[in-house]
């Protein structure tokens, strides 16, 4: 049985982390990694809203189905630096951010259109793996049958990133 917390130890945009006492007096350390609603760091912006994240996930599952996804972080950058990206998808919540970062700089460079979604999570299931996906890209390909879907999720990410800057 657990007492009243003891104290709380530290609190960020990630999660709580909280200390409890239980009956024979020992430390428990309870660490809760919940994201609060909306609380992604500032950094990672354009973020799709709820409309546009589920199209930007189904492509990006359409994608991989057809062999025109990479994902990772590095994979990403290979492809942004060998002009063949079309679309960069980038988790929000990947941590440190800091790994993801050079991504839209590359992709302003590049004129990629770019967008961040709320978990790696979900992007992972999305590209086909069971594992997180910080960072993905949709790659071209002239006879693909989602090239329209590529164009219309394109034009909305950059009305994001207009919305964005404005």
């Amino acid at each position: 049985m657990l007492s009243l917390p003891l104290e709380i130890e530290y609190i960020s945009y990630k999660g709580i982390s909280i200390i409890f006492k239980s009956r024979n007096q020992k430390k428990i350390k309870l660490i809760y990694i919940k994201y609060f609603q909306n609380e992604y760091p500032e950094r990672a912006q354009p973020l799709a809203n709820e409309e546009v994240e589920p199209q930007i996930l189904e492509l990006a599952q359409q994608a991989a189905a057809l062999k025109q996804l990479k994902k990772g972080a590095n994979e990403t950058t290979k492809t942004l630096n060998r002009g063949i990206a079309e679309l960069v998808i980038i988790a929000a919540d990947t941590t440190p951010l800091e790994i993801v970062l050079h991504l839209p700089l590359l992709c302003e460079d590049k004129n990629v259109p770019y967008v961040f979604v709320k978990s790696k999570v979900d992007l992972g299931r999305m590209c086909g793996t069971s594992r997180n996906v910080v960072a993905c890209s949709v790659i071209k390909d002239k006879n693909s049958r989602i090239n329209q879907n590529i164009t219309y999720l394109k034009d909305l990410c950059e009305r994001l990133q207009i919305n964005q800057e404005a």
